[in-house]
């Protein structure tokens, strides 16, 4: 909406408005939709469309899938108490937020997040090295701090709003190593569970621990949200061949896999908040018709609400493939610091 040229100023704030009331009238409106299990985020709303219908031209077979959403919302649905923490969640989120554009806030510094890595393999190949796990924290550590080489790629119309230093870096505590004899793994959370042969999570509120697993199919994989912090299943889940850059499978071999995963272990959801113009609960990203994929060109433009801009495809948080994706933007920056913060769902991660 900022970047529309528009001769009247006059003009420009009334739209500027409308889109801000839209935003916050969907923001209601997903909220009642995760305490309901009669409504679907898919429902399509006939009146908005996508303008530019090669948004995979470029792009591969494979495309991204990740169930960190279909995962969160039943169990949202089948469970008071984290429907309860989810509230509190994004109350918590809401209130950092509207804090820090006062100034109240003030710098908690660079949270560095210890991170425990689960290897359950088959196959030598399915048996990572430490130089390619050592490979994947350093792509969450340049993602994650803005110094990713290919962030000179961000279109100038988003310039103003990228996150630049989220100010939370990833250091390698431990991996952990469990042979296996299955070939394939679903998202039942078998991996996270010893009893079911897969590996018991490390103090999960303290550490990001994250699964590696052969093989999910289309999944590539999938994360829990801040309100699941400290419990059992608590971490991150990526299939083998996703997993950092040497020897993985293109086109997800650049390790942002994990950068996407982690982001909705740190509380951002899908930019095109899992639902036609739907609403991500950041106010500085574009509202979208759906998922990306690909390789789109910039700009990709779509019509929300009556107003037809160019998406943010290239966010950590879309579907698009690891190559054209390398930013996050400075409203994702503070729902993460949120989190992280002293007060924030995930502050046992600050301790160790």
């Amino acid at each position: 909406m900022k970047y529309l040229y528009i001769n009247s100023r006059l003009f420009n704030f009334i739209i500027v408005t409308k889109y801000i009331f839209m935003k916050k009238l969907m923001y209601g409106v997903l909220m009642l939709s995760f305490l309901s299990a009669c409504n679907s985020d898919t429902i399509a709303n006939s009146g908005e469309e996508s303008d530019n219908l090669a948004a995979v031209a470029g792009g591969s077979a494979l495309q991204r899938g990740c169930a960190s959403e279909e995962i969160r919302k039943a169990a949202l649905q089948s469970s008071p108490e984290l429907r309860q923490k989810y509230s509190e969640l994004e109350s918590k989120t809401e209130k950092f937020e509207n804090d820090f554009k006062l100034g109240k806030v003030l710098a908690d510094g660079t949270v560095e997040i210890p991170v425990v890595v689960n290897v359950l393999y088959r196959t030598s190949t399915e048996n990572l090295s430490a130089a390619r796990i050592a490979e994947q924290i350093a792509v969450l550590n340049a993602d994650y701090g803005g110094t990713n080489t290919d962030a000179s790629k961000i279109p100038t119309a988003f310039q103003g709003i990228k996150a630049g230093d989220v100010k939370v870096r990833f250091r390698l505590a431990n991996t952990v190593r469990k042979a296996t004899t299955k070939t394939s793994w679903s998202t039942n959370d078998a991996m996270k569970k010893a009893s079911s042969g897969g590996i018991d999570a490390t103090s999960p509120a303290n550490y990001l621990n994250i699964w590696i697993v052969g093989n999910m199919g289309q999944i590539l994989g999938y994360a829990t949200f801040p309100e699941s912090s400290g419990l059992w299943n608590d971490g991150v889940v990526i299939a083998a061949p996703y997993f950092g850059k040497t020897g993985a499978s293109s086109p997800f071999n650049q390790g942002r896999t994990a950068t996407h995963e982690v982001g909705h272990y740190l509380n951002l959801r899908h930019i095109w908040g899992d639902a036609n113009c739907g609403n991500d609960l950041v106010s500085d990203t574009p509202t979208q018709t759906a998922a990306n994929y690909g390789k789109p060109s910039y700009p990709l433009y779509n019509t929300c609400s009556g107003v037809q801009r160019s998406v943010m495809f290239m966010n950590y948080m879309d579907y698009v493939d690891d190559a054209a994706m390398f930013m996050f933007s400075a409203g994702q920056k503070t729902r993460m610091q949120s989190v992280v913060a002293s007060s924030g769902a995930r502050s046992g991660l600050r301790v160790l």
